[in-house]
């Protein structure tokens, strides 16, 4: 008898954090979820399950994915077609931060971090396009961050590649409205995730990465163009775009003591 699926969608950046819930949650909801990050990580132990949520409710295969890796692509491109001939929705949400230390500033850091956040989410829609447009109704899925909506210290590197995706996807949102794919922007705020942690500042509304999967599961049931939470970081950081001289005054980084 052939399982019947609500639909088939590829997460990235998958083997922790947000990407892991995400995943979690799909499978919850009957999805065929095709999971890919670098190696499989907290994915293991639901890959090797014979009674885990993949083989009850929904399906879970991994295809590995370095989205840095161009050279990959035609490569993890024919590994998804392998588990499934097109795709309902694509949720690219892998990539990294860093922070630049402008006392010591590794400048490389900016072709680093544009090449991992930015153009491995554009490695990954070169991936995914062509099994997105053979789908009824298909949604393309960028993560962001609402980090591009005001300056923080020390970020230099980090938003201006999770702007670049901002444009990037607005734009092509454009060029896909003729093949009727949606395209949606998240932009979240502070997840407990293994990067964050590593964070030494305070995180303004830090929620667990479970709330912020169900969260966006319930977004993109709107198919939104964009979706930035939580609402009250929103708020604070118009509030930093209306008023940046006092925003620049609360939060610049103070002399180091000599």
């Amino acid at each position: 008898m052939t399982t019947q699926y609500k639909g088939t969608v590829w997460i990235t950046g998958a083997s922790s954090g947000l990407g892991f819930s995400l995943v979690e949650k799909y499978l919850i909801k009957g999805w065929k979820v095709i999971a890919s990050s670098r190696s499989k990580g907290a994915l293991e132990p639901l890959l090797n399950s014979d009674d885990g949520l993949h083989s009850e409710q929904g399906a879970l295969s991994f295809v590995a994915f370095d989205i840095a890796n161009e050279q990959s692509v035609d490569a993890v491109r024919n590994a998804l077609q392998q588990e499934s001939a097109t795709l309902d929705i694509a949720i690219l949400n892998a990539g990294t931060c860093e922070y630049l230390d402008i006392d010591e500033p590794d400048w490389t850091m900016m072709s680093k971090m544009n090449h991992i956040n930015y153009i491995g989410l554009v490695n990954s829609v070169e991936v995914c396009l062509p099994m997105l447009k053979k789908a009824d109704n298909p949604l393309l899925v960028g993560v962001s961050s609402q980090a591009v909506n005001a300056a923080f210290p020390k970020a230099e590197a980090y938003g201006a590649s999770k702007a670049a995706i901002r444009y990037f996807l607005s734009s092509l949102r454009m060029d896909l409205k003729q093949f009727n794919i949606d395209v949606s922007c998240i932009l979240p705020g502070f997840v407990d995730t293994p990067l964050t942690k590593k964070n030494d500042f305070s995180m303004p509304f830090l929620m667990s990465s479970e709330v912020a999967a169900n969260r966006i599961l319930g977004a993109l049931e709107r198919r939104p163009f964009e979706y930035a939470f939580p609402k009250r970081l929103s708020v604070m950081l118009w509030l930093a775009r209306a008023f940046p001289k006092t925003w620049l005054r609360l939060n610049a980084t103070k002399p180091n003591p000599t």
